[in-house]
């Protein structure tokens, strides 16, 4: 392939302007916006993409959003080094990457991303965009999310970022898992890992609250950003080589 098809209506064209407070060296970072209401029959046929059965067989949204994410995955795998790859879904669910490529794929409403990199700079990515909760919303969730020290502490914020606290630390479990979860192969949970601590300005600080390996030990610290954009949340955890 010398050059990647083009893409469908139902997406923009490819952004790799970078969202979030500290940029990240030798990484490739491309994100879109996508209307399910454009996606065309024959879209994923014409991108070149495949489409697993479970995606074949679900709605317009859901086939949108993966035709997004794959396609800012394929293209930052070709930007980054012409590899000519689309991840496909693992039986653990996960995106299957080279076996030398660190990456990660997300999409909430309307907007997909995919950032990779060689594991000789990145070990693992991992991250997440989520929709900002209603202050409503958090306070149902809270208790499913937050552990008993991030209960206390969300509860000693002003009432205007308690539901931002709970989105965020949603989020950046998730990021957290799929950084993980592709060197420890084992599962985890949100009571397993808690946000220590966490700034207007998009840093965040966490702990793990389980053994999933030796290097990877309860009590281990790790750190990660989020930027907030268009009532979204977007998350990211990296592990340098």
């Amino acid at each position: 392939m010398t050059e990647l098809p083009p893409l469908p209506a139902c997406c923009t064209s490819l952004d790799a302007s970078w969202p979030l407070p500290t940029p990240l060296p030798d990484t490739l970072w491309l994100s879109t916006r996508f209307d399910p209401g454009q996606l065309l029959a024959g879209d994923f046929q014409r991108s070149g993409i495949q489409a697993p059965p479970s995606i074949q067989r679900s709605v317009a949204k859901r086939q949108a959003e993966f035709l997004a994410g794959r396609l800012c995955a394929r293209a930052a795998l070709w930007q980054l080094q012409q590899l000519d790859w689309t991840p496909a879904i693992g039986a653990d669910r996960a995106p299957v990457w080279p076996p030398h490529i660190s990456g990660s794929i997300t999409h909430s409403t309307g907007r997909a991303a995919a950032i990779v990199a060689d594991k000789r700079h990145w070990r693992a990515l991992g991250m997440d965009l989520e929709t900002l909760l209603s202050a409503e919303r958090a306070s149902k969730l809270a208790e499913q999310i937050l552990t008993p020290a991030e209960l206390q502490r969300r509860e000693q914020l002003p009432d205007e970022l308690q539901a931002l606290a709970v989105t965020l630390t949603f989020s950046i479990k998730e990021s957290l898992y799929k950084t993980l979860y592709p060197l420890v192969q084992k599962n985890f949970y949100f009571e397993h890992a808690e946000v220590l601590d966490w700034s207007p300005d998009g840093q965040v600080r966490m702990r793990l609250l389980t053994d999933l390996s030796e290097e990877w030990h309860h009590g281990r610290e790790l750190e990660g950003q989020f930027t907030v954009e268009d009532e979204q949340l977007l998350s990211l955890i990296a592990i340098k080589a």
